[in-house]
């Protein structure tokens, strides 16, 4: 339902002038994603600065049988926090909730609002000679509301989990506008459901996170890097394996690379450069932490990677030897992204499947697509360790983008398919949205949709909330 100027006006008299924003010109930043899939219209885009106001503004949606759709940094890839094409619905952006509530590190936990970028919780935590080890590659623009919002994966995932594991206690406005305060710092609270994990990975349908109290750890007093070669994906794996056992867990970041993304980046990137001398077909991004020496963690980067050489899952290997080398292994890894747009369209798939069987999934997709498409370049990379894979295709060289792009839900369908016959996950971490909304119900099962849209239904009763978003 199209808000009536008087509804506008209130909503505006809760904001203020600095929360309003009306101008086509204006709103247009908040309209769109940035893969530009996905372009939307809106009445009105709301900045409120405080979780009352949220709450006021939720009222008055209610009240009026008003859409919003919450939106955090705008970094999101599947649509989730794009309005719709009609301008009736508002768009609630949380950019100005910019508060560090407090920071706790004798109990190892940080307040926030759901404003404040997630490189400003990096900041407070280290500030507290703590850490917060969420990290993406979109940290210097994402928001926490909207990283658990989406439950956030990215590249820490293997040692300390998903967003959802990031998390004690959450502050949500609901559909109605009730605050349900329940920032916590409790590791143990065992008095019925845990409500905080309804509300992360719902992408803003039933309720707006605006607040959180995030888990901190010891800020690692030694880190050591490598890139190394291996000549398959299954060596990757089997790698895998050795570095985590010989350091008793303290692989941090385990990331697959291929030597295409290797290619897109030393062509795309400036200053980047190819970490070893002779070309592979695969690579990894090993990283390890620890609060011992240094020396010491290198040492057993080291006899991981003598072992790999050895047993022939390794055929070169770099540990960096600076901070600069360290950060030049890292931007080739998190550059793999946005290099592609140089090499014409990009068909993603953000996929799962168990860490045994990541080998098995490139390789059958990998096949599917090109004999589907002769040319088409798969460029498989990101969390081996996590089981989480990006399976991007990059258009054949010659081939007209428009008409590549159109394939887009056929690719989608091949990849997915095989996805599902292995037991994995169309989405392991960017979410639903509105790129897989239709398709999750061939994922789940009839019971995991019904209970699913009984709580859409609870909570969300007018279905005001992100309407047309993940169910």
């Amino acid at each position: 339902m199209k808000p009536t100027p008087e509804t506008l006006e209130r909503l505006k008299e809760i904001v203020g002038e600095k929360g309003f924003v009306a101008g086509e010109r204006d709103m247009a930043p908040y309209l769109v994603e940035r893969r530009e899939l996905y372009k939307g219209r809106a009445a009105a885009v709301l900045r409120p600065a405080t979780t009352e106001e949220v709450s006021a503004i939720m009222k008055v949606a209610h009240e009026t049988g008003l859409h919003v759709v919450p939106q955090g940094g705008n970094t999101g890839l599947v649509g989730g926090q794009v309005p719709d094409a009609t301008g009736e619905e508002i768009v609630l952006s949380l950019a100005r909730m910019k508060r560090i509530r407090a920071v706790d590190a004798e109990n190892n936990t940080l307040t926030v609002d759901a404003g404040v970028t997630l490189a400003e919780a990096q900041e407070a935590a280290r500030e507290a000679d703590r850490l917060f080890p969420l990290s993406l590659a979109s940290e210097g623009s994402c928001q926490i509301g909207g990283n658990l919002a989406t439950n956030a994966g990215g590249t820490q995932v293997l040692r300390y989990g998903n967003a959802r594991d990031l998390v004690l206690g959450l502050e949500v406005v609901l559909a109605n506008g009730d605050i349900w305060n329940g920032l916590t710092g409790l590791r143990k609270d065992n008095t019925g459901y845990d409500l905080r994990h309804l509300f992360m990975g719902s992408e803003g349908t039933l309720g707006i996170i605006t607040g959180a109290v995030l888990k901190l750890f010891p800020r690692p007093r030694a880190v050591s890097t490598a890139f190394a070669a291996v000549p398959s994906v299954e060596a990757a794996v089997k790698l895998l394996r050795v570095a985590d056992g010989l350091s008793g867990g303290n692989v941090t970041t385990f990331e697959l690379v291929p030597r295409i993304g290797v290619d897109f980046v030393t062509r795309h990137l400036e200053g980047a450069s190819d970490p070893l001398p002779d070309p592979s077909p695969w690579y990894v991004l090993i990283e390890m932490t620890a609060g011992t020496e240094a020396a010491r963690l290198d040492e057993t980067m080291e006899a991981a990677l003598a072992e790999g050489l050895e047993t022939g899952l390794v055929s070169d290997a770099a540990i960096a030897q600076s901070e600069t080398q360290r950060d030049d292994f890292r931007r080739l890894r998190e550059s793999l992204s946005d290099v592609q747009r140089a090499e014409g369209g990009s068909i993603k798939h953000d996929v799962s499947v168990p860490v045994s069987r990541m080998a098995e999934f490139i390789a059958r997709a990998t096949k599917a697509v090109s004999e589907r498409l002769p040319g088409i370049r798969p460029v498989p990379f990101g969390h081996i360790g996590d089981g989480n894979v990006h399976f991007n295709l990059s258009q054949p060289v010659e081939m007209d983008k428009g008409e590549f792009l159109a394939l887009w839900s056929e690719m989608n369908g091949i990849v997915h398919g095989i996805v599902r016959e292995m037991g994995g996950s169309i989405s392991a971490e960017h979410g639903v949205g509105q790129l897989k909304r239709d398709e999750i119900a061939a994922t789940k099962s009839p019971v995991e949709i019904g209970m699913m849209r009984a709580l859409k239904q609870a909570l969300d009763p007018k279905g005001i909330l992100n309407p047309g978003k993940v169910v």
